[in-house]
C-alpha cells in the first residue's frame, strides 16, 4: 500500500517485527525512508520467538485474532539448510555463544538468534516499537483541496490506529499517525485454518489445532488422532508416537490413505506406533472418530494439522487491497516507494496474476496456498528473482545442497537433517562461505557496537509484558552487545 505521488522519502509503517518485518525495515531504511515497526509482543522474532503459552480457552484457534501470535512448538526444526536461507548479505553462518545451534538444520531457537543480531547488525532498535499492537490500519481522510501540501487526488495516505500493550493488561487510549506507506509483515501462520467435520461442535474430548501444540507430554497414555499430513502433521505424530497410546493420522484423501506416498510410506515403516486412516467423515459423542471407510476410533484428542488462513483483522482498505494474495516483497517494496523501480501497467500484472492463479488451479494448488513456492517450478522462480532483482545468483553448490536436503527428506524424514554425505564441491564451497559470510556477520556487529552509544542494541533490555509469564524465556545473546 503506497502513495502514488512523485519519488522521494517516504514516512513508512511496517506491522509486526519478525523476519519480513525486519527484512522490510532494513530496506527501506537503506532507501533512506523513515520507518516504524509495530510489534506487538515484547521482542523481535514473530513467530520464532517461542511462547509456551497457548490460547487455552481456544484451543481451536476458533476466534479471530488469536492471543497467542506464536505456533511455534518447543521441538521444531528448520526443513531448508540454513546456507540456502539467510539475508543476502548477513547469511545464516553459525555462530558460538550460549543457545547457539550449529548444525545445518537448526532449531528454532537458533533462528531467532540470528534475527536477534541482523537487528542488534542494522541498529533497528530505535524503529521499532515492542508492545504495540496495531488496531486498524486505513485509507487516511483526503486534505482539503486548498491545502498547499497537497500532492492532488492520487496522494493517498494511511491513517494507522495502535495501542501501547501494557503489562497489567490495560490499554491506555489509542493513537493515530499518518504514514505515507503501511508494509503488513504480521505473518499469516497464526490464524488457525478449521475443517468443517460433522460433530465438531459437540464432541466431549479434546480438539485442538497445531497452533496450540508445544510439545508431546501433555498427550502421554492418549489415544491421538492426527488431522492432517503436511510438514506439522508429521512432525507432530512422529514426536507423539513416543509418549501416545497410539497415533492415528489422518491422510488427505482416501486414495493416500490407501497407496500412501513413497516418503509418507517409509516413515510409517520405521513408527509402528503410527497408523494412517482415511479422511475423518464425523466425530460422535461417545468419543469415537469415524473414519469415511466405516471404521472408527475411540480417541482422547484430535489435533489439526490443517494449515492457517490469512487473517489481517486490523485491514481496512474499502476494497482496494484484496486479503488473499500472499506477499513479502521487502527489497521491489523500498525500491518502488523511492522511485528506482516501476510497477508495470496494472493490466498487465493482473494478467500475470491470474495467469499464476490458473497454472497453479490445473497443478491442483488450493487458492489459499497462493503464497506457496513449492507450487510451482523452483528453478522459474530463481530465475524470475534474478530477472528482477539485484540480487546475487545462488552458487552452485548452495543449489546442490538444497536439492541434496529435499532428495535426503523424501527418502527419510527422521534422519535427514543430519546427514553428512557432501559431495567436493559441496564442501569447498561451505568452507569458503563460512570465512567469508562469517567475516561479514562479524563485521556487521562490530561496526553496530561502534557506531551507537548502545540504545540501538540492548534488545533484551525491553520489559516484555508476556516474557514475565514464559516459561522459557531465550537465552540467547546478541554477540557481545549485550
Amino acid at each position: 500500500m503506497a502513495s502514488d505521488r512523485s519519488p522521494e522519502h517516504k514516512k513508512v509503517c511496517v506491522v509486526g517485527a519478525g523476519m519480513s518485518g525486519l527484512a522490510a525495515a532494513r530496506e527501506l531504511r537503506r532507501e533512506g525512508h523513515t520507518v516504524t515497526v509495530m510489534e506487538q509482543r515484547g521482542d523481535v522474532g514473530g513467530q520464532w520467538l517461542y511462547d509456551p503459552r497457548t490460547d487455552a480457552d481456544d484451543p481451536l484457534g476458533a476466534a479471530a485474532p488469536v492471543k497467542v501470535h506464536s505456533s511455534v512448538y518447543a521441538s521444531a526444526r528448520l526443513m531448508s539448510p540454513r546456507e540456502c536461507m539467510g539475508f543476502s548479505d548477513f547469511q545464516f553462518v553459525p555462530r558460538p555463544g550460549a543457545g547457539r545451534d550449529a548444525r545445518r538444520y537448526p532449531g528454532r531457537r537458533e533462528v531467532y538468534c540470528y534475527l536477534k543480531d541482523f537487528f542488534a547488525a542494522f541498529g533497528l532498535g530505535d524503529a521499532v516499537r515492542l508492545n504495540t499492537r496495531v488496531l486498524r490500519v486505513a485509507m487516511a481522510p483526503p486534505p482539503p483541496r486548498d491545502d498547499a501540501s497537497c500532492g492532488g487526488a492520487g496522494d493517498v495516505k494511511w491513517l494507522v490506529r495502535s495501542v501501547r500493550v501494557e503489562p497489567d493488561g490495560g490499554e491506555p487510549a489509542a493513537v493515530e499517525e499518518v504514514f505515507d506507506a503501511v508494509v503488513v509483515a504480521s505473518g499469516n501462520y497464526s490464524q488457525p485454518r478449521l475443517p468443517s467435520i460433522e460433530g465438531m461442535a459437540t464432541w466431549p474430548r479434546r480438539q485442538l489445532h497445531s497452533h496450540s501444540y508445544r510439545t508431546p507430554e501433555p498427550f502421554r497414555g492418549e489415544v491421538v488422532v492426527v488431522v492432517g499430513c503436511g510438514e506439522s502433521g508429521l512432525d507432530i505424530a512422529t514426536e507423539l508416537c513416543g509418549v501416545a497410546k497410539e497415533v492415528q493420522l489422518v491422510a488427505k484423501s482416501t486414495e493416500d490413505a490407501a497407496a500412501p506416498p513413497p516418503a509418507l510410506s517409509k516413515m510409517l515403516a520405521k513408527h509402528d506406533g503410527i497408523r494412517l486412516r482415511p479422511p475423518v467423515d464425523k466425530l460422535t459423542e461417545d468419543g469415537t472418530v469415524a473414519f469415511v471407510d466405516g471404521s472408527g476410533v475411540a480417541a482422547d484428542t484430535v489435533i489439526y494439522c490443517t494449515g492457517y488462513r490469512y487473517s489481517f483483522p486490523f485491514l481496512d482498505t474499502a476494497g482496494a487491497v484484496a486479503l488473499d494474495a500472499g506477499g513479502g516483497r521487502a527489497r521491489w517494496v523500498a525500491l518502488v516507494l523511492s522511485g528506482k523501480a516501476a510497477l508495470p501497467p496494472e493490466a498487465e500484472m493482473m494478467r500475470a496474476v491470474e495467469e499464476d492463479y490458473r497454472t497453479r488451479e490445473l497443478a491442483g494448488v488450493p487458492s489459499h496456498l497462493a503464497h506457496a513456492i513449492p507450487a510451482v517450478d523452483r528453478m522459474e522462480v530463481f530465475e524470475f528473482v534474478y530477472r528482477h532483482t539485484d540480487l546475487p545468483r545462488m552458487e552452485g553448490w548452495k543449489l546442490e545442497l538444497f536439492v541434496a536436503g529435499i532428495t535426503n527428506s523424501m527418502d527419510d524424514r527422521d534422519t535427514f537433517r543430519d546427514i553428512d554425505d557432501d559431495s567436493e564441491s559441496v564442501r569447498g564451497g561451505l568452507q569458503m562461505w563460512r570465512r567469508i559470510a562469517g567475516a561479514q556477520y562479524e563485521a556487521a556487529l562490530a561496526a553496530a557496537v561502534s557506531s551507537s552509544s548502545g540504545d540501538h542494541v540492548h534488545v533484551h533490555a525491553v520489559a516484555d509484558a508476556d516474557a514475565a509469564e514464559m516459561l522459557e524465556p531465550p537465552s540467547c545473546q546478541v554477540s557481545t552487545l549485550n
